[in-house]
């Protein structure tokens, strides 16, 4: 192995006790191949199966938690004990493998079809559309409903723990329905759910409190949580990094075992809410964070060099979503000196070659720019 990659494949061992293997964690990548039924399909295993032998960790796609929160079709479900056989397939094939296994766990707000929703009725903090679900005015969740969606976070993370996960991730991110109450566009309430940045914290931090406060109950061995944050919003009003500061200093004191930056660049600049704006938004969070909460760095990082630059900013972990999609063994080639092997695009031959799941290789090939198709 070239020298230069072995910072990749040092150990490390997260606050609740889970210890990685290396830095590299398979980052959360929508397959959109589950089952009708909301089980986890053979083809999402066998997907998995592939990408779990060489990262250290695995965080999955992500699992609504209450019928409400599905945010597309063929999204696996975890809102139901029924679903625990299910979660226990994928824990099991990812650990089979190696990796710690973490499930991603999520509402989708006003970002729901309403195809996909009961009744049609699509949720969120307020009644505000999102820019990119435009046509669809999601109506204002009540204060017992927001306690309920709490509750339900916390009822997945027991189901992650009966089905032998090594940990969860809040999924915070995206302009997902945790985000949405973090957002001054989205969340326009006057109770303790809205107003001040505060008042905007209180449901992230409640999910946090409740998924801490089942581990606690339920784990018998450890079992880490980690939260995914989106660092800003293109909206006005939108998340600033200003705004993100505040969710990170509160995050910070919560005991977790990751912050997850979800970016689709790695070396991004802040739009707005610092007066810096020549380093890049990873840097700035890394700093304020400092060595309280191991980060994890995410964002078009594809060869070993690329991943080589990012750490030396000093972020301990590193997401790779796209390129293992890509490579599959790209630990592994690491690993062995084979970095000239490494695949960096793909071709339209390649999907059963790399166990890319039917409806997965369809958006692959119909999203124009998304994957280096050649």
């Amino acid at each position: 192995m070239n020298p230069k990659y072995s910072p990749f494949f040092e150990s490390l061992t997260l606050k609740s006790g889970i210890a990685l293997k290396n830095r590299i964690v398979l980052a959360p990548m929508t397959t959109i191949s589950g089952n009708e039924d909301g089980t986890v399909s053979d083809a999402e295993l066998r997907y998995y199966a592939r990408r779990s032998k060489g990262v250290g960790m695995v965080v999955t796609a992500c699992t609504y938690v209450t019928p409400n929160g599905k945010g597309f079709s063929g999204e696996f479900a975890a809102y139901s004990d029924a679903f625990i056989p299910s979660l226990q397939r994928l824990a099991a094939t990812i650990k089979e493998q190696g990796a710690k296994a973490i499930l991603q766990m999520f509402h989708g707000g006003r970002e729901c079809p309403p195809a996909v929703v009961p009744n049609g009725v699509v949720v969120s903090a307020s009644a505000v559309p999102s820019l990119r679900n435009a046509a669809v005015v999601p109506q204002a969740l009540t204060d017992d409903e927001v306690a309920g969606i709490v509750k339900d976070f916390g009822e997945t993370t027991r189901r992650a723990i009966e089905a032998g996960f090594d940990g969860v991730e809040i999924h915070g991110a995206n302009g997902y329905l945790i985000q949405q109450f973090f957002s001054p566009h989205s969340n326009r309430r006057d109770d303790r759910w809205g107003g001040s940045v505060e008042g905007r914290l209180a449901f992230p931090l409640a999910v946090v409190d409740e998924v801490k406060r089942v581990v606690a109950e339920h784990a018998k061995a450890p079992f880490a949580v980690g939260y995914r944050f989106s660092p800003e919003e293109a909206e006005e009003p939108g998340i600033t990094m200003a705004d993100t500061f505040v969710l990170v200093d509160a995050l910070v004191e919560k005991n977790l075992d990751y912050l997850h930056v979800s970016l689709n660049d790695f070396w991004s600049k802040p739009r707005r809410g610092v007066e810096d704006t020549s380093r890049s938004r990873i840097e700035l969070i890394l700093e304020r964070v400092g060595n309280k909460v191991p980060v994890i760095g995410v964002g078009s990082l594809y060869t070993p060099d690329d991943v080589a630059k990012a750490m030396q900013t000093g972020v301990p972990l590193i997401a790779l979503g796209r390129e293992l999609v890509v490579e599959p063994e790209w630990v592994e080639k690491v690993a062995e000196g084979r970095e000239a092997d490494i695949a960096t695009t793909l071709t339209r031959d390649d999907q059963e070659k790399l166990s890319i799941p039917d409806q997965m290789w369809g958006m692959i090939v119909h999203t124009p720019g998304w994957f280096p198709l050649v």
